[in-house]
């Protein structure tokens, strides 16, 4: 109780002033209780600017993503990985972005697609929409006028195509090439660029090349190691015979890409009619057996390839996506050329795109090196659900919060957690009634037992209630252990 002085003075106060607040008394309550008052509050956005993907779970913001227009502020670098086991919505992702993406002019987009379906590659469909024609690469069909990439190709540099030489080889062979095996390809390539070289038609001149109207292949890399030039081992001051059994073991694994079961995709001239200048550019890797050699072989021909024939300084902003781009990262010397044109595409506006299903897959692989080198470029990690103790290990690698780790195993389909160079948030990708029957490659699975589209939405939208609802759980039940060990401390 007031005592009369105060009593009087507050009364006197309401007269001159109008009624003044009660005074209340202070209220005891825990942390857990007290968060119920706050307003619930998310992490800031990435912006307005780019390609919106979905919206944010805890906060239902719109989720707007462009490496682009991150780069050099939010982003050190433009490169993106995506994890996740199958079916949880990775390949909806890519397609949509992509599709998204070329809605902006100065997009195009290199897609290596590995997944097949009745036949074709995945992205088959989107091409078709598109009015693309893929670019398929089979062994089968590749001698009855199927499509071929020549490593010798008159737009590669020199150095470029030896270094293309020297990483099929080491790939197929397992290992590098030592100096003299080494030297063998260097003196062999040498020669059959002279051979196909600058012809001299001026009148009287001495010594002149016969003129030639096709491109060096690798037939002619082989027929020189089999049968060495003199002047080559003159030069070294060896043996003739020395510089052949050097190049033997050369010479037998090229001769695979030229009689060999991967024969006629590359061992002729580039084949003509092939886009580059093409919005969307998909190769169609699905004929190729992604568990054989021939896979490396063929990602690290493509990258040297597209390297030196696409990537050019225009002012266009490109993306390379590489579907089960564990071939790459696993391999040392596939890994070490994609190390390469990772840090060459960045000044040239290429964002590289790798998707893979278990981080495992390649941090505990041949390549350990070169994939933590590669994944350190990634500065956004899209990570979908996994099992818990790949979900531990994979934010272990990647350096994510203890919350977000928490809850890859108990997200659906559809949501995934986004780490933008350190901004984490949750976030349910959308897709528009145009896309939906672009993106889905599951029709082999779904086609007998198709539900009517309004109960089909109803279930969806339960399980995107429920798993948000979990999600959000989870998060209030971390800030309770937080702040309840911030009391206790």
């Amino acid at each position: 109780m007031l005592d009369p002085l105060g009593a009087l003075t507050d009364a006197f106060t309401s007269f001159l002033f109008g009624k003044v607040e009660t005074t209340r008394l202070p209220v005891r309550t825990s942390t857990g209780q007290a968060q119920a008052v706050y307003l619930p509050t998310a992490a800031p956005g990435l912006g307005d600017s780019g390609v919106i993907i979905g919206r944010e779970v805890y906060s239902g913001k719109g989720y707007i993503y462009d490496p682009f227009q991150l780069y050099g502020q939010q982003l050190p670098a433009p490169h993106w990985l995506v994890l996740g086991e199958s079916g949880n919505g990775k390949s909806a992702l890519e397609k949509t972005y992509v599709l998204r993406q070329l809605r902006f002019r100065d997009r195009q987009v290199v897609v290596l697609d590995a997944q097949g379906e009745d036949g074709v590659g995945e992205w088959n469909l989107i091409a078709q929409e598109l009015g693309i024609t893929p670019i398929r690469l089979d062994p089968t069909a590749a001698l009855n006028g199927g499509i071929r990439l020549n490593p010798l190709d008159p737009s590669i540099t020199t150095t470029g195509q030896l270094a293309l030489l020297r990483t099929i080889i080491e790939v197929a062979m397992g290992h590098g090439l030592d100096e003299r095996s080494g030297f063998a390809l260097k003196v062999a390539h040498a020669a059959v660029l002279n051979d196909f070289g600058p012809t001299d038609t001026t009148e009287g001149s001495q010594g002149n090349k016969t003129p030639t109207n096709r491109q060096p292949v690798l037939t002619d890399i082989v027929e020189q190691l089999r049968h060495p030039q003199a002047e080559s081992a003159e030069a070294m001051n060896v043996d003739i015979d020395d510089v052949r059994a050097w190049g033997l073991d050369v010479a037998l694994v090229l001769d695979r890409l030229v009689d060999g079961d991967l024969r006629g995709m590359f061992d002729g001239p580039t084949s003509a009619g092939i886009d580059l200048d093409s919005p969307l550019i998909v190769f169609d890797l699905s004929h190729i057996d992604r568990n054989s050699i021939a896979m490396p072989i063929l990602m690290a021909i493509v990258g040297v390839w597209l390297e030196h024939t696409w990537i050019r300084p225009d002012r266009k902003k490109r993306i390379f996506l590489v579907e089960e781009a564990w071939h790459i990262i696993n391999s040392p010397f596939v890994a070490q050329l994609f190390q390469r044109l990772l840090k060459f595409g960045r000044r040239l506006g290429l964002s590289f795109v790798a998707v893979v299903h278990h981080l495992s897959d390649v941090v505990d692989g041949a390549a350990a090196k070169e994939a933590a080198a590669i994944l350190k470029m990634a500065s956004t990690r899209t990570v979908y659900a996994q099992k818990a103790d790949e979900a531990r290990a994979t934010g272990q690698v990647l350096g994510l919060p203890r919350w977000a780790v928490e809850i890859i195993p108990t997200l659906t389909p559809g949501i995934a957690v986004w780490d933008v160079n350190g901004n984490v948030q949750v976030v349910k990708h959308l897709i528009t009634e145009a896309e939906r029957p672009l993106v889905y490659t599951d029709r082999a699975m779904t086609e007998a037992s198709v539900m009517p589209t309004d109960e089909a939405r109803a279930l969806e939208a339960a399980a995107d209630a429920e798993a948000e609802a979990r999600a959000e759980a989870l998060a209030m039940e971390r800030q309770w252990r937080d702040e309840s060990s911030e009391t206790v401390a």
